[in-house]
């Protein structure tokens, strides 16, 4: 039997195909902002690393696209779906998303406006999404030859970059915390580049050397030693590296206040962020759950 279309369903599919016929592509999402459409590998019961090669939909950012047949089945296919994510890095605008959050005493949006004040750049007048929590997204075109990796309050506390493999919650997405809207004065606003200095901050050299990175915001041994298997992990065993050094968290206290460290730590050896975060969710469901 065939789910029903959440009432939102139709409003998310309507802005998604508007973002793809700009040449933005995407993905549809649901009230978790995580990708709705489910995994076709969800029932086996080996750990599958597929990112599309088996042809069917339910990859995440991998099944993201700007062609409106694709975006039409992609939500007929996650009738629960009630917001879309748009895919950053991809060609032809190159998105960088600067995720500014504001919650938990901390402001990303004063944090990023006194980054801007110590290395010299202007935050330039771009598309502004306004999040339900009082958050912005600004939205930069970034340099075709320069993949921006992805981090979690690398920058500052409060400051989230998306970059290749990561999305961003397109506006008009209603998720369980509110809807997601263009700023005021923002709705015909042009795609700003990224300002040099900015840039500079954004490429770090950890790009090279990820155990050169700066220390990721974490303390004890435990916490720092789940952390480092992670960053030490090698090609192949990322994922599954990831996924038990989450699992060991949520055994203990430590579970949410690390799963932002070993999410950076996984995005900092390749992973893509949302693949990331994927993991990291699954691991803090209840063992039957998982």
């Amino acid at each position: 039997m065939n789910e029903p279309h959440h009432p939102a369903h139709s409003g998310a599919l309507a802005h998604a195909l508007r973002a793809a016929h700009s040449g933005l592509a995407v993905i549809p999402l649901s009230r978790t902002k995580l990708p709705a459409v489910r995994s076709p590998h969800r029932a086996e019961h080996r750990r599958i690393r597929c990112h599309g090669e088996c042809r069917q939909i339910g990859h995440g950012i991998y099944d993201a696209t700007t062609d409106p047949e694709a975006v039409r089945a992609l939500f007929a296919a996650a009738p629960w779906a009630t917001g879309y994510g748009i895919a950053c890095g991809r060609t032809p605008h190159h998105l960088i998303g600067i995720d500014l959050d504001v919650k938990n005493d901390i402001d990303g949006i004063a944090n990023f406006e006194a980054l801007a004040r110590e290395c010299t750049f202007s935050v330039p007048a771009t598309v502004t999404v306004a999040t339900p929590s009082g958050g912005r997204h600004l939205w930069l075109r970034g340099p075709a030859d320069c993949g921006i990796p992805n981090s979690v309050g690398r920058l500052a506390p409060g400051i989230d970059v998306r970059g290749s493999g990561g999305y961003l919650v397109g506006p008009g997405s209603t998720t369980n915390r509110g809807t997601y809207t263009l700023a005021p004065d923002t709705e015909h606003q042009a795609l700003a580049t990224v300002p040099d200095s900015l840039l500079q901050l954004l490429v770090p050299p950890a790009l090279a050397s990820p155990r050169m990175a700066p220390p990721l915001p974490v303390a004890g041994h435990k916490a720092l030693a789940l952390v480092q298997f992670v960053i030490d992990a090698p090609e192949g065993q990322r994922n599954d590296r990831l996924y038990w050094a989450a699992c060991r968290a949520h055994e203990t206290t430590d579970g949410p206040a690390l799963a932002g460290p070993l999410i950076e730590a996984a995005v900092r050896i390749g992973l893509p962020e949302s693949e990331a975060r994927a993991t990291v969710a699954s691991a803090a469901r209840p063992r039957g759950a998982r």
